[in-house]
């Protein structure tokens, strides 16, 4: 349960910074970072069971039937993620305490960053493919809203869309790619999964599925030729390029890779595509990133470039590459977090990062200088710190990988690349760094405090002693994870400084020469990069985007002009032809049930509701006619439940068509009382003939199901209503325990749409709309007595009968005809006719009930039974019931069903009213009507004569 808790802290821990921002900015940041320590405490409890090699699991069914359950694992590839995840969070929180300024809302920041942060924890430690795409996509929400934290700024803005349309197509190929990956393996947890590779491989989905879930994983980890989106997101704050950049988001496509290296690794299309695609990438994005002014530019193709690097460890296929690359994953993230933390501080105290107007910092910055350039060392390779070593394992790597029979072709590129790598990281110490100062500076500057210098030098102190003793600090920890990445294929691994004279050394050396002499001749080097042709990717984005939204653009105003009438038109005619296309597809044979006499009273009830449709149709010009035709139709519907023995149906059906009828009657004060003619003769043909054509069909598709025999499930629910759900009334044992889910969700749906109404109702009583609403004049002729006596008497006399009723049919409703969505709709009757009899205001003051917080309420009371049942050790939503013998009464059934009922009643009414306030809202403003004070019109206690009308 502690894997699952660590996940939810920082989600759970996510509304603490917007309360405690009032208190102050230390509050703030203090209780953010107590979210991300006690997380990381709660990790740092499974370290030593994990480093022994056992795999801590914990999770619950949720959804079984479809293969999704909450299920999480931690092994030392987890082990190594989270905490990159936790514990360089934890200093980006600190450092970021003081590089937001005192406008930046800081409460929002810190939500933003620990909503991502459990995004990433939970795609780390999930063990069902469903539940990490689930966070997978909230990566990519999260991400967008920290790249774009400040949305002043148009690059934000721009930087946090790109990254949202590229990663988030990207997972879209993830999603269906994983739904193949589970379809192959036949179960969707991941633990079932990695045991299943030959099983895999073997399959012919293999290929397709392989190229989807790798598009996801380039697109997240920005590899070519997706690679030009995490430049451009650098305009989000440092602290978001430092932690997104350096080691979350970005490898999280990394880590979806070695998470499935023992199931898709090993086969030449994986080593092609991957490999290939990483060492293209690596030499591609350090080529750039040597050529670019902007620190954060610099760095963010230079976080392409490794990313590549690891890519390409990862798709080389062996175990002891994929042991490099994840050495490398610590290594990168601690040099490359302090980098950008370096960055950041030259911008914030100098006023640029612009490199060429930096230069000389190392005798006015000389702390952050030493950092910046420990962790540039260790970028380029440089010995004796980490990077070195995992730069070596590579190499070694490249050194004995042909390519498509080329054994010269990986070595050169890898050693390219390396030379790119140490060109850039020598620019960023040198050209940033050495030098005389300069007295051009945009601000003066200095050291920071203490408290913004720490967070990186704490990465560096790592650099440092990782690099000097590898073996001791992250040995244990690579084993683990790369155990778990190679499946337990991984060979005896020792982790050194030194390894000898051997090919590697050489690459390195080559390296650092050929790197040194490209920044000694850096002009020439510029030079001929901007004489030769570079396509700008940003450019090719933005042209794909315009291209792309105007043909949207075109296809929305071609198909989607607002005639409902067409997309209806459409709608049906493709039903028609798919019905027929389905019908005609196979031979047919006459039904095996005879059918039933007809019954003249059921024939009555036919005409009728025929008689009604035809009514409605014929006269749907006159709204009035409409509304009494549809309602008359609605009433025969509920006769004829009643007839068939329904009677819950046939109560549910004429309490929504009492509660309709009024409704619409009130919104038909808005609006003319006849509607204009638009549609043309040729057009109503059409509609004439498919309705014919859908009603013919329909019709014969229920002729055709009622001549022939089939099974059902009533059997089962008839069975299982008493024993199982404790009522003897099926219906309602169905609605609230055997589809309890589905109600739940419907009454969801039901307070939405009503906030819905309140919404869209409440822009016409401000503003412009107000205005014209107030000098609106319907057309609808008037009561001389807008409240009658005989009206306010006969409902101030049913008020507490129909409550009664309300209340009985909801006790009941398990056991005989009734429920709580009933109940709810007598009441609402019962209260609507208070409200019609004696005007909105005088009954809203007398029933000041806050109708949305009904809503919430009711949702609340029925998702608590759902919520108790887990507690219990049950499925969400499972009812229980027991009978209690009480003196004089006898036996009492206590079912928590009715809880749940309880709820589904308090949504109904509260969803009902709240439509009922609001459009009575409107009725008070375009009445021109003072609000009455008492009951009705009539005053008892007015003298008689005071109420002639004068007869002049």
């Amino acid at each position: 349960m502690s894997l699952a808790l660590i996940v939810l802290l920082p989600f759970l821990g996510a509304l603490l910074p917007g309360l405690l921002i009032r208190s102050g900015r230390n509050a703030c940041a203090t209780a953010t970072a107590s979210v991300t320590v006690l997380a990381l405490a709660l990790l740092l409890v499974h370290t030593p069971a994990v480093l022994r090699g056992e795999v801590v699991q914990a999770g619950w069914d949720w959804l079984p039937g479809l293969g999704l359950n909450a299920n999480f694992f931690l092994d030392g590839l987890g082990l190594l993620f989270a905490g990159l995840i936790l514990g360089i969070g934890l200093l980006i929180i600190i450092y970021a305490r003081f590089y937001l300024s005192e406008k930046d809302p800081m409460g929002l920041f810190y939500t933003y960053l620990l909503l991502f942060q459990g995004a990433m924890v939970g795609v780390v430690l999930s063990d069902n493919i469903l539940l990490l795409l689930v966070f997978w996509e909230l990566t990519s929400l999260s991400s967008f809203l920290l790249i774009g934290y400040w949305r002043h700024l148009p690059a934000g803005r721009q930087g946090a869309r790109m990254a949202l349309v590229v990663t988030g197509g990207g997972g879209l190929a993830m999603i269906a790619g994983m739904l193949l990956l589970g379809q192959m393996a036949g179960s969707y947890d991941l633990s079932v999964i990695l045991e299943r590779g030959e099983q895999i491989q073997a399959s012919p989905l293999y290929l397709p599925t392989l190229l989807l879930i790798l598009v996801g994983c380039f697109t997240k980890s920005a590899q070519f030729p997706f690679h030009f989106w995490l430049p451009h997101a650098m305009a989000a704050p440092t602290p978001v390029s430092a932690y997104l950049h350096s080691a979350t988001m970005v490898k999280a496509g990394i880590f979806l890779l070695a998470r499935l290296w023992p199931v898709l690794a090993g086969t030449d299309v994986w080593f092609y595509l991957v490999a290939t695609t990483g060492l293209f990438t690596m030499v591609l994005a350090a080529g750039i990133a040597l050529f670019k002014d902007d620190l954060k530019g610099l760095l963010a193709y230079s976080t392409v470039s490794h990313l590549g690097l690891v890519t390409f460890l990862f798709g080389l296929g062996s175990p002891m590459a994929a042991a490099a690359g994840v050495f490398h994953i610590i290594n990168h993230a601690t040099f490359k977090a302090a980098l950008f933390m370096s960055a950041g501080i030259v911008d914030h105290e100098t006023g640029t990062r612009h490199i060429p107007r930096l230069g000389g910092l190392m005798h006015l910055m000389p702390v952050t200088a030493t950092l910046a350039m420990v962790a540039a060392a260790s970028m380029a390779g440089i010995p004796p710190f980490n990077g070195f070593i995992s730069k070596e394992m590579m190499l070694e790597q490249a050194a004995h990988t042909p390519w498509a029979g080329l054994p010269w072709l990986v070595p050169a590129a890898a050693t390219l690349g390396a030379v790119f790598s140490v060109a850039y990281a020598l620019r960023y110490a040198v050209h940033v760094f050495w030098g005389p100062p300069r007295a051009d500076y945009p601000r003066r500057p200095h050291d920071p405090a203490a408290g913004f210098w720490l967070p990186p030098a704490v990465l560096v102190a790592l650099v440092v002693i990782i690099g000097l003793f590898p073996e001791q600090t992250a040995g244990p920890l690579v084993r683990a994870a790369a155990d778990a990445v190679t499946g337990g294929a991984l060979p005896d691994l020792h982790l050194y400084l030194w390894h000898g004279l051997t090919p590697a050394l050489g690459m390195s050396v080559v390296a650092l020469l050929g790197g040194a002499a490209l920044l000694w001749r850096y002009g020439d080097a510029w030079a001929r990069w901007r004489a030769g042709p570079h396509p700008e990717a940003k450019t090719m984005y933005d042209a794909a985007m315009a291209r792309l939204v105007a043909a949207s653009q075109y296809i929305i105003h071609t198909l989607h002009n607002g005639a409902l009438q067409r997309y209806l038109a459409v709608m049906l005619a493709s039903a028609v032809v798919l019905g027929y296309a389905a019908f005609s597809g196979a031979a047919h044979l006459p039904g095996t049930r005879e059918t039933l006499e007809i019954f003249p009273v059921a024939g009555v009830l036919w005409l009728l509701m025929a008689g009604g449709c035809w009514l409605a149709v014929a006269h749907h010009r006159q709204r009035l006619l409409a509304v009494v035709a549809v309602s008359v139709v609605g009433l025969m519907v509920s006769i004829g439940f009643l007839y068939l023995s329904a009677p819950d149906l046939a109560l549910t059906q004429i309490s929504v068509e009492v509660v309709t009828t009024v409704l619409m009657l009130l919104a038909l004060y808005f609006l003319p009382k006849r509607t204009p003619e638009e549609s043309s003769g040729a057009r109503r043909v059409r509609d004439g003939v498919l309705a014919v054509l859908a009603g013919v069909g329909v019709g014969g598709l229920c002729w055709a199901v009622l001549t022939r025999d089939f099974s059902t499930i009533s059997g089962y629910y008839l069975d299982q209503a008493v024993p199982g759900g404790g009522g003897a009334n099926v219906v309602n044992v169905i609605l609230v325990d055997f589809r309890g889910f589905d109600t739940f969700g419907e009454i969801i749906v039901l307070g939405i749409a009503a906030l819905a109404i309140y919404a869209l109702l409440e822009g016409a009583l401000r503003g412009p709309a107000a205005a014209h609403l107030a000098a609106w004049k319907g057309d609808m002729p008037r009561a001389a007595d807008r409240h009658p006596i005989m009206m306010v008497v006969a409902t101030r006399v049913m008020l507490p009968l129909a409550l009664l009723v309300g209340v009985y049919i909801l006790l009941r409703g398990h056991n005989m005809p009734g429920g709580g969505f009933i109940a709810g709709l007598v009441v609402s009757i019962a209260l609507i006719m208070q409200y019609m009899a004696s005007g909105f205001q005088w009954a809203a003051r007398r029933m000041a009930v806050d109708y949305d917080a009904l809503i919430g309420l009711g949702v609340l009371v029925a998702g608590a039974t759902g919520v108790a049942a887990m507690v219990g050790g049950y499925p969400f939503l499972t009812s229980a019931h027991d009978y209690v013998h009480l003196p004089w009464v006898g036996e009492v059934e206590l079912a928590s069903a009715m809880v749940f009922d309880v709820g589904v009643f308090l949504t109904v009414v509260g969803a009902v009213m709240l439509a009922l306030a609001q459009v009575s809202r409107l009725g008070l403003v375009a009445s021109h009507e003072p609000a009455n004070e008492g009951p009705m019109d009539f005053d008892p206690s007015t003298p008689a004569r005071t109420a002639r009308r004068d007869p002049s």
